[in-house]
């Protein structure tokens, strides 16, 4: 019986031989958890404006794609290879966004670029935070934060007649 206990864990501990060791395992936690917190700033800022994706859709984006990332690393794939898993994240993440895009009938206005751009953005921060290019996706969150809450009201003030305007 202690043979098959043993077998057993061998094979659990398999499973679990992509986190080699205990700093492997932080890193991985930091990145993914960098990933999802830097999502759900520019997820917070869309939600605060009532915008149709929200904190956690954006928390989910960046930490999917970080996780596809850190997954790819672990594999050992060639750079080719990881372009593959970039451009078919990417061509993913350009669905979502198609589907946060309205095109309103009267005012034939187009509605949800901006947050379509976010979510774009969103995934490139994960897969930046994936990789473990931290400070990278920390300065592109950062920018990226600026240019929503800022430039809005810079917007304001170039058309002040259309406050309503949404972004």
């Amino acid at each position: 019986m202690g043979a098959l206990w043993r077998e057993i864990g061998a094979a659990i501990g398999q499973d679990f031989s992509d986190l080699r060791n205990l700093a492997h395992a932080v890193q991985a936690t930091v990145r993914l958890l960098i990933a999802t917190l830097l999502g759900g700033l520019l997820g917070y800022e869309r939600q605060r404006r009532g915008r149709p994706a929200g904190m956690r859709t954006h928390m989910l984006v960046a930490l999917g794609a970080a996780f596809y990332m850190l997954v790819a690393e672990q594999s050992g794939m060639s750079l080719r290879d990881l372009s593959r898993v970039l451009q078919g994240l990417l061509t993913g993440i350009g669905f979502l966004g198609a589907g946060v895009i309205l095109k309103t009938e009267p005012r034939r206005e187009v509605r949800g670029l901006t947050t379509a751009a976010g979510l774009w953005l969103t995934a490139a921060l994960g897969m930046a935070a994936g990789l473990g290019r931290l400070s990278l996706a920390i300065l592109g969150a950062v920018l990226a934060l600026i240019i929503l809450v800022y430039l809005r009201r810079f917007e304001q003030t170039i058309e002040p007649g259309d406050k309503d305007r949404p972004s």
